[in-house]
């Protein structure tokens, strides 16, 4: 999730309140420095991955690396984390774990669980994005998030998506949300369950099907890049591959042949 400055002040005395809290544990990997409120040492596997993260959007984005240190503060459980929320982020809604951007400094909160790593590299992926990039369209940014939240050797072809059967029905009757529905979506409670779904297949597309719809949203992202006007990656995407809807059903029918 991300917050902007009209729901959240993030200011320094933020920073220095997070400061104050009680760490048990500190790790520095990359551009990412964790605190957390318990310790760290059963979650060595997901640090030492966390750097290609970071190398992988790099490589297939044309995204720079991130040049200012993005906070991670994990919690021990729900009660604790709802209590720093509440504390500090009173008006930000609940959610299971959040991306707070504020003033240009990015901050990753969430608490021990079974998807706890998932967590993390979802909300990292958004503080990547964020760090280098001053805008990311709502639906890319999901899109993106989910794509990169699961281990690197699943992303291609195990993603859970992959086993969303009401999804798979959806494609073989050809009902696909357009990149265009997407864009009008412009907060993340106008996304649904199928929103999620279609943003990270739009995705899988770009990344993995035909090479001009990759080059399409690599030159989408550097106009962000460069501050220059980007308008509709729908309309850049069909420029590239005309009929994408088609072209994105036919990825997919094909993809674990």
């Amino acid at each position: 999730m991300i917050v902007t400055a009209a729901a959240v002040l993030f200011t320094c005395a933020t920073w220095a309140r997070a400061e104050d809290e009680r760490w048990a544990d500190t790790r520095q990997v990359g551009p990412f420095i964790f605190q957390a409120t318990f310790p760290l040492a059963p979650y060595e596997r997901l640090f030492a991955e966390l750097p290609q993260l970071q190398r992988e959007l790099t490589r297939t984005l044309g995204v720079p690396p991130a040049k200012n240190p993005i906070y991670v503060y994990l919690f021990s459980d729900e009660q604790q984390y709802r209590a720093y929320k509440e504390r500090h982020f009173p008006r930000v809604p609940f959610r299971p774990a959040l991306f707070i951007l504020e003033g240009g400094s990015p901050g990753v909160y969430t608490y021990r669980k079974p998807d706890l790593e998932i967590d993390v590299r979802h909300e990292c992926t958004h503080a990547l994005l964020h760090s280098t990039l001053p805008v990311v369209p709502l639906w890319l940014d999901e899109g993106l998030a989910k794509y990169f939240e699961v281990p690197a050797n699943e992303r291609a072809f195990d993603h859970p998506y992959f086993d969303d059967l009401k999804w798979k029905w959806s494609l073989r009757l050809g009902m696909v949300r357009s990149i265009e529905s997407l864009e009008q979506r412009n907060d993340l409670t106008e996304m649904d369950a199928a929103d999620y779904r279609f943003s990270w297949a739009w995705v899988h597309f770009m990344l993995h099907g035909p090479e001009p719809a990759h080059r399409a949203l690599v030159e989408y992202l550097a106009c962000y890049q460069q501050y220059e006007p980007a308008g509709k990656l729908s309309a850049r995407l069909t420029e590239a591959e005309p009929n994408p809807s088609e072209q994105m059903i036919q990825h997919f029918k094909h993809w674990h042949e």
